[in-house]
C-alpha cells in the first residue's frame, strides 16, 4: 500500500490520513531533482508527526511503514527509484528476474510461480546468513497470525493455495510467542513452497496476472526465523527484527523516533534498487506541519525529509507560485481522502444500516467545499466513484452531486428526519480538521447535525478504525481515511477485497471499517475475481462499483496529488509512488550539510 494499500497512505495535502500505498499513474511529478554526482556520507533527518503503523515488515500496511521498510527489508520483487514514470513497473529485488512463461517462471496454466533467490542477500545476523526459500515461506505464514493480521489479506486470502485454511487454523493458535512459532514451524502452507534454500514456488488456485505486482507489497517480503522470537507486530520485534536491506533499525521509540544505520552484511553487489548513499538515517516525530515546513525551508542541516508529513495546503499555492524546485507533485491512482460511514452504529436508531440514510448524507455532502479546503481541484480532482481512472474497470458516473433538499427528502423517506452524526478526525492535521469543520457545515444544511470525536494522530487507527468493537459501540457514525490500488492497472481487485467485500474484509484482517456487507456487492466482487479475461472482468470491476455507490458504503472525495517537499541539500530525490515520498534508499546530501 493500504495500501495504501494501505494500501494504503500518507496524503499530500491532508498530512497521512490513510493506511496502505497508493499509487501513481506513471507520470513524472516535478521537483524530482536528479541532477549532480552522487555523494556518500552523512546523516538523513526526517522529520513527522507520527509514527509507522508497525515496524514489521509481514504485517505494516501504511505508506509511512512502507517508507521506513524501504530502508531495511527487501521483497522478492519491488518498484524502483527510477525517473520518468519507470518506478510503478516492477523490477527484481531478492529475486534475480521477472518470472514469465518463457524463462520457466510461470506454468503454462498460469497457475504456478517458481522464482530463484538472489544470492548475496543476507541478513544482519552474527554472522550474516543468506535469505533463503525458506525465510519466504516464513514471511507469508506470518501474515496470518492471530495477535496482528496483516491487514490486506482479503487480496490473497483465496489466491494462494491453502491460505485460507492455514489461516482459519492459526486463528486458533495460541496468541504467544510459542503458540505462534509452534504453528508457523508445524504447519504446511501448500501455496508456498521452498525447493532447496533458493527457490520458492506459489501455486495458485487461479491464474492471476499481477501476481508479480502483488509480491512487491511488504507483507510477503521473506522473515528470518528470529523473528519468531518476539510477538508480532510488537515494539520488541521491531527494535530486533534483522534486516537484508542497506540499513537496520537500531532503535525505536514509538512516537519519538526511529535510528537507522549501515547493515554491514549488504552487499550493494545483490540490490539492484537501493543505491544507500547517507550512512544514518534519523527519523525525529511529533513535530507540526508547519515547524517541520518551515525547518526545511531554512535549510537546517538537521532537517532534510518529510518523514509523514507535507506541505499545508494552504502553503502550496505560494511555492508553486514561485516555482519551488524543492516542491514535488505526483500522481497517484487512489481514493484518498474519502468519508467513511459505520454502518453498524446503534446511533440514531440504527439509522446508518439504512442505505437511504447514507444516500442522504451523500447528496448532504458539498464535495467542491470539501476540495477547496484541501488545496483546490489542482491538487485534488475530484472522484466521484470507487475505483480512479487508471485502474482497470474504472467508469465514469457521479451519483450523488450536491442536493441538501434531496437529501432532507431521503431521510424523512427513510425516518429520520433529524440526525446527530459522530465525526471522528484527527485533530493534530490540518486536511481532517478543515475537512470535518466543512462537513459540519454543509450537513447542517440538511438538518443534520455532526459532533466532533478528535483523535490523536497516533490512535486513529490502532484504537478506532481497526477495532471493530468500536465501531459497533457507536463511538464514531463517520469518518475519513483514504486507500490506494497495491498495484497498478489490473489493480480493483485490492480496492474491493479490503474495502467491500464483506466479513471477510472486516479489520484486522482487512479494511472495511464501516462494516459494510451486502450480498449483490459481494457476489459481484466473486464474479470479477473469476473472471476469464481482463475485458470481462473490466465489466463485472464497473458492475461492482455501481452497486457500492448505490449502496453508498462510502462517499469518495478526490484521486489526488501527492506533494513532497525536501530540503535544498537532499539530493536525487526520487518519487515512489508506494512510498508516497521520495526514496530515502536513494538520496545523497550535499557536502556542506550532511546533517548529524
Amino acid at each position: 500500500m493500504a495500501r495504501k494499500r494501505l494500501a494504503a497512505v500518507a496524503l499530500a495535502v491532508v498530512a497521512s490520513l490513510g493506511l496502505a500505498a497508493c499509487n501513481s499513474n506513471g507520470s513524472s511529478p516535478t521537483g524530482s531533482g536528479t541532477a549532480g554526482t552522487p555523494v556518500s556520507g552523512g546523516t538523513l533527518n526526517m522529520l513527522g508527526a507520527q509514527d509507522v503503523d508497525f515496524m514489521d515488515p509481514n504485517i505494516s500496511y501504511y505508506s509511512v511503514g512502507y517508507l521506513s521498510l524501504r530502508l531495511w527489508s527487501r521483497q522478492l520483487f519491488t518498484y524502483p527509484a527510477e525517473p520518468g514514470g519507470k518506478n510503478t513497473t516492477p523490477v527484481p529485488d531478492i529475486a534475480p528476474e521477472i518470472p514469465t512463461t518463457a524463462n520457466g517462471g510461470i506454468s503454462a496454466d498460469g497457475k504456478t510461480y517458481t522464482i530463484k533467490i538472489r544470492p548475496g542477500v543476507k541478513w544482519s545476523t552474527t554472522p550474516a546468513r543468506q535469505v533463503t526459500a525458506a525465510d519466504v515461506v516464513r514471511g507469508i505464514k506470518r501474515t496470518a497470525n492471530p495477535k496482528q493480521p496483516f491487514g490486506g489479506i482479503p487480496d490473497f486470502h483465496d489466491l494462494i493455495t491453502g491460505y485460507a485454511a492455514f489461516a482459519d487454523g492459526f486463528a486458533k493458535a495460541a496468541v504467544t510467542v510459542a503458540g505462534i512459532k509452534e504453528y508457523i514451524d508445524k504447519t504446511p502452507l501448500p501455496g508456498v513452497e521452498a525447493k532447496g534454500d533458493d527457490t520458492v514456488v506459489f501455486h495458485l488456485n487461479r491464474p492471476a496476472s499481477y501476481f508479480v505486482d502483488m509480491l512487491t507489497m511488504p507483507a510477503l517480503s521473506p522473515a528470518p526465523v528470529e523473528s519468531l522470537d518476539y510477538l508480532p507486530a510488537s515494539t520488541e520485534l521491531g527494535n530486533h527484527f534483522p534486516s537484508d536491506g542497506p540499513y537496520k533499525v537500531d532503535s525505536w521509540v514509538p512516537s519519538k523516533s526511529i535510528n537507522y544505520s549501515r547493515n554491514p552484511a549488504w552487499d550493494p553487489a545483490s540490490d539492484p534498487v537501493r543505491k544507500a548513499y547517507v550512512d544514518k538515517v534519523v527519523v525525529k516525530e511529533g513535530l507540526t506541519q508547519d515547524s517541520v515546513q518551515q525547518q526545511l525551508q531554512t535549510g537546517e542541516a538537521s532537517a532534510d525529509m518529510e518523514f509523514d508529513l507535507a506541505p499545508a495546503a494552504s502553503q502550496i499555492p505560494a511555492l508553486q507560485a514561485k516555482k519551488d524546485p524543492n516542491l514535488s507533485i505526483g500522481d497517484t491512482a487512489s481514493t484518498n481522502p474519502y468519508i467513511l460511514f459505520n454502518t453498524v452504529s446503534p446511533n440514531n436508531n440504527k439509522a446508518l444500516a439504512n442505505p437511504k440514510v447514507r444516500q442522504a448524507i451523500s447528496y448532504a455532502i458539498n464535495r467542491d467545499n470539501i476540495l477547496q479546503v484541501l488545496g483546490g481541484k489542482t491538487l485534488n480532482p475530484p472522484l466521484t466513484h470507487v475505483l480512479p481512472d487508471v485502474i482497470t474497470g474504472s467508469k465514469q458516473i457521479d451519483p450523488y452531486p450536491y442536493d441538501p433538499a434531496k437529501a432532507k427528502q431521503l431521510l424523512a423517506e427513510a425516518g429520520y428526519p433529524n440526525l446527530t452524526l459522530k465525526f471522528l478526525y484527527r485533530n493534530a492535521t490540518e486536511g481532517s480538521n478543515k475537512t470535518f469543520q466543512t462537513v459540519q457545515q454543509d450537513l447542517s444544511k440538511a438538518g443534520i447535525t455532526v459532533t466532533g470525536v478528535p483523535s490523536p494522530n497516533s490512535d486513529f487507527y490502532v484504537k478506532y478504525l481497526q477495532v471493530p468493537s468500536v465501531a459497533q459501540k457507536g463511538v464514531w457514525d463517520v469518518s475519513l481515511s483514504s486507500w490506494g490500488a497495491d498495484w497498478y492497472g489490473n489493480g480493483a481487485l485490492s480496492f474491493f477485497n479490503p474495502l467491500f467485500s464483506g466479513e471477510p474484509s472486516f479489520p484486522p484482517v482487512g479494511s472495511n471499517f464501516g462494516l459494510y456487507n451486502d450480498a449483490e456487492t459481494n457476489a459481484l466482487i466473486k464474479q470479477a475475481i473469476a473472471a476469464p479475461t481482463t475485458d470481462s472482468a473490466a465489466e463485472l470491476w464497473a458492475k461492482a462499483d455501481a452497486r457500492v455507490m448505490d449502496q453508498a458504503a462510502f462517499f469518495p472525495l478526490t484521486n489526488n496529488k501527492q506533494a513532497n517537499y525536501h530540503a535544498a541539500q537532499v539530493h536525487n530525490t526520487i518519487y515512489v509512488p508506494s512510498l508516497q515520498n521520495f526514496d530515502p534508499a536513494n538520496v545523497w546530501l550535499a557536502k556542506d550539510k550532511q546533517g548529524g
